[in-house]
């Protein structure tokens, strides 16, 4: 009896050792960390973010991962507050050891971590759209929003092809507005246009009729709206109480669902500067984006029961193009960084990127369409 137990149990240890054999044990994680937007002001844009990078990975790493190493996404909120998201960029380094992160979703937010990942040499592949983020370049600093610079001259172009050249611009006070709000400076004499009134208000403002009533007084054509929600669905309902009827346009920071559904019947008529995701359905199908576009809405509707939007696909652009450097060199981060500067033609959701040495986003004008809302829908501008 003792020498059939003694044989049972060498038995399957024989059988246990073999199976561990025909097993290896699993690549280390390639660990990417994210820091986004999601409660806060900032949250319409940081929740599709956040929500977008998670399918991604879940994706890859249903499918083995990259080279054999499974995806680990670390994602914190930073409550749409720059000490706070300096906080979690910092632990992102410092504890979970982390070879690039993405996000955040705001400029200022952004823009409050960039020296952080500079000193510490990790890539950061912001969702932000600020010029400032990425000019001057920074070796380790990348975006993957359409820069206001772009949004600013698709307005113009707007304006001057309508023959609107008395121009009134409102913006929220963070760094997102006022980035805009410059760039209408600087951009808006070459093309003879006059800003005949400028207004601001704070991201957490619940009424600005006081500013709107002061620029119904100055007889603009038109009024620019530079911010992300709810501000700008304020505006709006604002201006169609005071019955001031000119134009509207906004910025893309307004390209998601969220705004309409703030705005209400307000939102009929707004004009504003999108990336391609929210008309992808009308887009002729020799774009080379389309595929991709159709793939990213599909896959996200399919995932969360909700329309993808701009921002998720500022998320999409950021995770793949982590994930192709580290199919190329694994995770370095310094080769990470490396192999994201000399990225050529990388088709996205928010435009073809060709990154160099001198351009850290990769990106044109041309990645925007002019859309206005009709009927609660996104129509694109001819």
């Amino acid at each position: 009896m003792k020498t059939r137990i003694a044989f049972l149990v060498l038995a399957i240890f024989v059988a246990t050792s073999l199976c561990w054999a025909a097993s290896p044990p699993a690549k280390k994680p390639y660990k990417i960390g994210a820091v986004f937007d999601i409660t806060g002001p900032g949250a319409p844009l940081g929740t599709p973010e956040r929500d977008t990078a998670q399918m991604v990975v879940n994706q890859i790493n249903k499918k083995g991962g990259i080279n054999g190493h499974p995806v680990k996404l670390i994602v914190y909120d930073n409550a749409s507050d720059e000490t706070k998201c300096a906080l979690a960029v910092k632990k992102l380094i410092d504890s979970d050891k982390v070879s690039a992160i993405i996000g955040p979703s705001s400029t200022g937010t952004t823009l409050a971590v960039v020296p952080i990942c500079e000193k510490n040499k990790i890539p950061l592949i912001s969702c932000a759209a600020g010029v400032k983020i990425t000019q001057p370049v920074k070796p380790y600093v990348f975006k993957t929003a359409q820069s206001d610079i772009h949004a600013i001259a698709k307005v113009i172009e707007y304006l001057r092809s309508r023959g609107l050249k008395r121009v009134a611009f409102i913006n929220d006070s963070n760094a997102f507005g006022t980035s805009g709000r410059d760039q209408m400076r600087l951009q808006a004499p070459s093309a003879g246009i006059k800003i005949v009134a400028e207004e601001s208000f704070d991201s957490k403002d619940t009424d600005m009729t006081t500013q709107l009533t002061r620029i119904k007084a100055a007889k603009p054509q038109a009024i620019v709206c530079w911010g992300t929600n709810p501000g700008p669905a304020i505006v709006a309902r604002n201006k169609k109480a005071l019955k001031i009827d000119v134009p509207l346009l906004m910025s893309h920071g307004i390209s998601n669902r969220k705004f309409i559904e703030l705005a209400g019947d307000a939102a009929e008529g707004v004009i504003f500067p999108s990336g391609k995701i929210i008309v992808a359905d009308t887009i002729p199908s020799s774009d080379p984006q389309k595929k991709q576009l159709l793939a990213f809405a599909s896959q996200f509707k399919s995932t969360y029961d909700r329309e993808a939007d701009h921002f998720g696909g500022h998320a999409w652009d950021a995770i793949h193009l982590v994930l192709a450097a580290m199919k190329k060199v694994g995770d370095n981060p310094v080769k990470i960084r490396s192999a994201i500067e000399n990225t050529k033609g990388f088709v996205g959701i928010g435009g073809i990127f060709n990154f160099s040495p001198k351009e850290h986003n990769g990106l044109s004008k041309d990645a925007f369409v002019m859309v206005q809302i009709r009927n609660g829908k996104w129509i694109p501008l001819k």
